[in-house]
């Protein structure tokens, strides 16, 4: 992280994220306007430890074939031979994802889900680590195809970001005036990566930091048994299962980074909102009262009891 810190200035919390993604093995989505650094940070992550970087841009107009490959005739040899897209490396940035139509979506789904692509009547196993970084414009709406539950449900976090102060804009500033090289060294390889994520799983979690986790997700789904009855009505629905699987995991990745071998219930506070304000829905009520995810979540945090 202070290797990322020499290149991309603020938006600390934004590259702590990205590494809780990769110590976890998950995906996940950024919320920002343009300019916000965000290929540059995930470029950069990508240097830092010496893996394959792809940048895809999503439009309209791309193609399934455009993201994982295709067979392409030989016709000196008469044969088929495979042209592997740019989905196999081990940092995926897909940008702007919510501009390409369903196919390519739902063929980004089969590589984040099962970590395989099938060209033809081949299956191909994708590089490990593989993790896909998406982005959206939150502005922006116009000509955009919206990311379907289940899609949206495979990213480990969501993450926003936003502008930087204005020290750190001025930093920006002085970076890309002058001919001063600030290119990162890779500090850490992908084998480094994979044992780490194995002392990420070994990390404690106590008893009483399991039952607050659940009661935090079945706060989001049943909100009535945790005396949060005014949230009932601005439910549409609750987090899935796979909810207090990530938010887990993330606490254990987020100990590790603060070098504890335990997770301590502030560390569930820290990440919550990242895990959990792409898998409520809201009504049409709290949409009117111009209430998101993130004000139901903070109302659960308010009201469980922190063990």
């Amino acid at each position: 992280m202070q290797e990322i810190g020499k290149v991309i200035v603020g938006q600390k919390a934004m590259v702590e994220r990205l590494v809780v993604g990769l110590l976890g093995n998950g995906h996940i989505l950024i919320e920002g306007v343009p300019g916000l650094a965000k290929t540059l940070a995930i470029k950069t992550l990508a240097s830092a430890m010496k893996a394959r970087f792809q940048r895809i841009q999503f439009t309209p107009d791309l193609l399934p074939a455009d993201l994982i490959g295709t067979q392409i005739y030989n016709q000196r040899e008469g044969s088929f031979f495979i042209r592997k897209g740019p989905i196999f490396a081990n940092f995926i940035l897909a940008d702007e994802i919510n501009r390409a139509p369903a196919k390519v979506q739902s063929a980004l789904l089969e590589a984040m889900q099962e970590r395989q692509v099938t060209i033809g009547e081949e299956t191909f196993k994708l590089d490990d680590p593989f993790i896909v970084l998406a982005t959206q414009n939150p502005i922006e709406q116009e000509g955009t195809y919206p990311l379907p539950e289940a899609q949206v449900d495979r990213f480990m976090l969501k993450i926003k970001i936003t502008y930087p102060l204005r020290d750190e804009e001025q930093r920006i500033m002085k970076q890309n005036v002058t001919d001063v090289d600030y290119a990162v060294q890779p500090v850490i390889s992908i084998g480094e990566i994979i044992n780490a994520r194995k002392l990420v799983r070994e990390v404690y979690v106590d008893e009483k930091i399991e039952k607050y986790i659940l009661d935090i997700v079945f706060a989001t789904r049943t909100p009535k048994d945790f005396g949060l009855e005014k949230l009932s009505d601005l439910i549409s629905y609750g987090a899935s299962p796979r909810a207090s699987i990530y938010l887990a995991l993330a606490a254990k990745s987020l100990a590790f980074i603060k070098r504890r071998g335990y997770v301590i219930p502030e560390d569930v506070r820290a990440i919550c909102m990242d895990v959990l304000r792409h898998r409520i829905a809201v009504t049409y009520e709290a949409e009117a009262e111009e209430l998101t995810s993130e004000y139901i979540i903070q109302e659960i945090l308010n009201k469980l009891e922190v063990p």
